[in-house]
């Protein structure tokens, strides 16, 4: 099979890699890429953003599935126009995007299909954003209305924090606040066809830059699968993944096709489990990162079939995706000066060496490489995954791994997965 990835981080390698490891002879394209995934996958020199560079590409070299990483290719529309010249696309229009694009439209999304989720108030200038701020309160939850590379979210109990994290957002458009809602939080990622969902594997990420959930918001600093502690409260993942199923997933695809905005793709929910019941803090309209990193290692069934099958309007016929029993554990190799201002350019060293530690892979998120070797090019620049038969296994072996990994001023959490290793 002929596949384009779209995409240029730890997310699309990880895509890639999951393809890699099948029992088939795979001819891997990728646009934009990184020097990582160049070693996986063919890079091209192509304009993920732009819809008619795409459809071009994947006409002139007969793709047979073009899968979308990133969310700005979609809200661009690039799945419209492939999907408008008969190529199936693993990834939703532009407008069943705004499920991401616009949390305004997320929001009425999941008001009209009865799902879950916080009480929430539009603020389009700063009195209405004080009102907002006055009648929900504190804790204060603050968010861009648009596409924000995941940093538009902001939690605070400071209302000048808040306001200042509105005012920067607010020049751009809208801005929600949002109901405070409490609980530990759950990724559950969904394959959709447009009519139909298949659910994967739930897994839990780490937002916060430092330790113990310290420092700023980011992309995601690390993250791990499956959750055991879901056996506490809802009788195991399979009962947790089927409520989610029946209650979130199902009901807002029927909602976006009764719109006639089909959803054809990934959906992500955003899970936070209240004591009133599970409620969506957000959806995302494509995989997750770093969540990917850590569920598709463990994803039994060929990740191909699964993605053409939600392309091409069969995934009725599929069974629920199977899993490993294995615990899978990833952490984030990020640069000095990340969120705010990452420092780039500087050298990455041991990087064959911590691929060598049995059950280790590297997903790379932000390198190029140069006259002296491989050199960070981003925020977040590598993704250090491993696997083991436990918990405990899988952090031994992923932070013997960074121990080998060399990048001046370089920053990761060293408490990932830390809860469940025991």
């Amino acid at each position: 099979m002929k596949i384009l990835v779209l995409g240029s981080g730890a997310r699309e390698h990880a895509i890639i890699l999951a393809l890699r490891s099948e029992e088939a002879d795979h001819e891997i394209f990728a646009a934009p890429g990184n020097a990582g995934i160049a070693r996986d996958a063919t890079v091209v020199d192509l304009d993920q953003n732009d819809p008619a560079a795409v459809t071009m590409f994947a006409k002139t070299h007969a793709v047979d599935l073009v899968v979308i990483g990133p969310e700005a290719p979609l809200v661009a529309g690039v799945a419209d126009a492939v999907r408008e010249h008969g190529i199936p696309v693993f990834g939703p229009g532009k407008a069943a995007a705004q499920l991401e694009g616009s949390k305004a439209f997320a929001k009425r999304i999941m008001d009209a299909a009865d799902v879950p989720t916080g009480r929430a108030l539009r603020a389009a200038s700063r009195a209405e954003l004080e009102t907002a701020l006055d009648d929900l309160g504190a804790p204060y939850v603050v968010k861009a209305d648009g596409l924000a590379a995941g940093k538009g979210v902001i939690v605070t109990e400071d209302r000048a924090e808040a306001l200042a994290h509105a005012d920067a957002y607010l020049p751009l458009g809208p801005v929600l606040v949002e109901e405070f809602l409490a609980g530990p939080e759950v990724s559950l990622f969904f394959l959709s066809d447009g009519d139909h969902v298949l659910p994967l594997s739930p897994a839990q990420d780490y937002k916060r830059l430092l330790d113990a959930d310290a420092g700023p918001n980011t992309g995601g600093m690390g993250a791990y699968s499956p959750l055991p502690w879901l056996d506490e409260g809802f009788g195991g993942e399979e009962a947790f993944v089927d409520l989610v199923t029946r209650e979130v997933a199902e009901p807002v695809i029927r909602r976006l096709d009764a719109e006639g905005t089909p959803f054809i793709g990934l959906l992500y929910a955003g899970l936070i489990l209240t004591e009133a019941g599970v409620k969506v803090i957000e959806f995302n309209a494509r995989f997750g990162d770093p969540e990917t990193q850590v569920v598709l290692p463990r994803l039994v069934d060929p990740l191909s079939e699964l993605l053409l099958a939600a392309a091409s309007g069969n995934l009725e016929s599929h069974p629920r995706p199977r899993f490993a029993d294995e615990a899978a554990v990833t952490v984030v190799v990020a640069s000095e000066g990340y969120p705010q201002t990452p420092l780039t350019g500087r050298p990455l060293t041991g990087l064959d060496a911590a691929a060598a530690v049995d059950g280790v892979h590297l997903a790379h998120a932000a390198t190029a490489e140069s006259a002296e070797g491989l050199v960070a090019t981003g925020g977040r620049v590598l993704n250090v995954v491993a696997v083991g038969s436990t918990f405990a296994e899988a952090r031994d072996r992923v932070y013997r791994a960074l121990a080998e990994i060399g990048l001046e001023g370089g920053q990761h959490r060293t408490d990932i997965a830390a809860r469940v290793a025991g």
